[in-house]
């Protein structure tokens, strides 16, 4: 399994070295090497073959090595997929790649990076994009967007705490989503029984 390689080798690059003080000196304060940031990157070709890696991997990922509940897992598997077939579809030509890479902060936080080779014949700019779900957002309130149309600002929107759009130097459409745990908001989602049928609020 791709995931049990990936943790293995974070768990053997993780490991720090202890040095023992000199007599004459204070011991230096011990770091929590657990609270320290851990960052997966994974380089995808544009093929929608593997998608379905990278959404089992999301959902695996995040139920092992975050402190999100299960039905928080499903919805950053929804977010992801969702950002993966955009930059497939919209920012990247056949041939080509995307790069998403997963930051955990333990106890924190959880942001997913998204990034396209911007090649696309449908590509788009930072700014664009932030038009674009604005846009969408103000329609959904009176008109049916369909169910591709919803992606950005019912899913990657509503589920995240940050969304940003960045231009990439030298071409291509970085995105970045944030979600920060919250302890009550996950007691919460555990109690609705089924975690693939979330209530969107």
């Amino acid at each position: 399994m791709i995931y049990n390689q990936i943790r293995n080798m974070i768990a053997s690059g993780n490991q720090s070295q202890v040095q023992v003080p000199q007599a004459q000196q204070q011991p230096e304060p011990v770091q929590d090497s657990t609270k320290e940031p851990v960052k997966i990157t994974i380089i995808l070709p544009t093929n929608a073959y593997f998608l379905s890696g990278i959404r089992d991997f999301t959902l695996t990922m995040t139920k092992n090595m975050t402190g999100f509940s299960e039905q928080w897992a499903y919805r950053f598997q929804s977010v992801v997929d969702e950002l993966c077939n955009n930059a497939i579809e919209h920012g990247s030509e056949k041939g080509q790649n995307v790069t998403i890479s997963f930051v955990n902060i333990p106890d924190d936080s959880l942001e997913v990076i998204v990034e396209d080779s911007g090649t696309g014949a449908s590509k788009y700019t930072a700014a664009q994009m932030n038009n674009l779900v604005k846009e969408r957002i103000s329609m959904m309130q009176g008109q049916y967007l369909g169910l591709r149309g919803r992606g950005l600002p019912k899913i990657v929107a509503e589920w995240t705490d940050e969304l940003l759009f960045e231009d990439i130097e030298g071409g291509g459409l970085r995105v970045r989503v944030k979600k920060y745990l919250r302890s009550k908001e996950d007691a919460v989602l555990s109690s609705s029984g089924d975690p693939t049928h979330v209530m969107l609020t």
